[in-house]
Parts: C-alpha cells; structure tokens; sequence
C-alpha cells in the first residue's frame, strides 16, 4: 500500500483470466438500434439520468463550438448566470450556419469572434418542446415524424409538476434518432 497525502490508499490491481461464461455489465437502455414502433423514450437523453450541457449567453460562439466538440454535443441550454433560468437554446448548426453571417451584416461587424452566445441563440420565447407525460404514449416513430416536419435538429422535453414552472426533462437529438433508426428505416423502406 502507498499513501499519499490527501488521497486514499492505493491498492494494487490483480489481473486474472476470464471464464468461458463471463457477462457484460453495461447500461439497459443504450442500444445499437430501435425499431420505429419501439417507445419515445428510447431516443430520449433523460436529464434524470444525464446532465445537459450548460453555457452563459455571454460566452463567445466559437469557444462554445469548441467545447461542444470537446464533449461530443450538438446543442448546449442558454443559462442565467445568477438564477439559473433557462434562456434559450443553441447548436453548432446554429454556429456553424448562417446566423452568425446575417448576425454581423446586421450588427454592422465584421469578426466572428465578437459574436456572443446571446446574438445567435433560439430565446426561450421562440423554443418549442414537447410535454414529458405525451411522450409516455408516443413512438420513435411519432419523434422522428416531428423532427421532421418542424425542420429541428433537436427537440426540448419539459415536465411541469403541479404547482411549479416547466423544468427541462430531456431532449431528442434528430441525428441520434436517425442514428438509431438506420436499419429500422432501411427495412421499412425495402418492406422486409
């Protein structure tokens, strides 16, 4: 044993051979793939069980790209600094598109990096979601067809309690469903 300060005691790791028969002990939920009629659910990061990305609506656009790479995210929630309320939304199409472009023709300026967080991002009054309780009834299916048809990358879930404000519950990532879908859609496409 080695101790050290301010840390707990190390103990040496004992490598071993595994039997015929050894298991895999992984996450229930997070599968390859999903059938089309399988439950919403399925396709939902769950902020009860996974944090959301968080960023301050005066960050720099470019800083919050990079740190949305760093973390293999696609969408980060506009938080106040002080409350914590929720402010908005934005993704890295949104950086990487062509708001940041119309943004400086408009602003009259001519660097990308004085583009903050705030400029670009969906306000919460412009955001849509849907309701926690009616993805309990709805399919992968249902999801995708409103991702869709709304032109959205990504869709908030928002759960209201009895006598509180709606909180963030999760959100649908049009490219993880279409990810998950693959051969599902594939099948349904050639009817096999």
């Amino acid at each position: 044993m080695v101790h050290h300060q301010g840390h707990s005691t190390h103990h040496a790791l004992h490598l071993q051979t595994l039997d015929k028969h050894a298991g895999v002990t992984g996450p229930v939920n997070e599968t390859w793939q999903v059938k089309l009629t399988d439950p919403a659910s399925f396709v939902m990061t769950d902020f009860r069980e996974r944090t959301f990305f968080k960023i301050a609506p005066d960050e720099q656009i470019d800083e919050v790209l990079e740190k949305m790479k760093h973390a293999g995210l696609r969408a980060a929630f506009v938080m106040d600094k002080q409350s914590d309320k929720l402010l908005g939304m934005i993704t890295s199409y949104d950086i990487m598109g062509e708001k940041p472009l119309r943004y400086l023709q408009s602003a009259g300026l001519t660097e990308h990096r004085d583009i903050l967080v705030s400029d670009i991002m969906e306000n919460l009054r412009e955001m849509v979601a849907v309701e926690a309780h009616d993805i309990e009834k709805a399919t992968v299916h249902s999801v995708l067809d409103v991702l869709q048809k709304c032109g959205r990358t990504h869709l908030p879930v928002v759960e209201k309690k009895a006598g509180e404000e709606l909180h963030l519950r999760g959100l649908f990532s049009l490219s993880r469903v279409l990810r998950l879908t693959e051969d599902s859609r594939k099948k349904a496409a050639t009817g096999k």
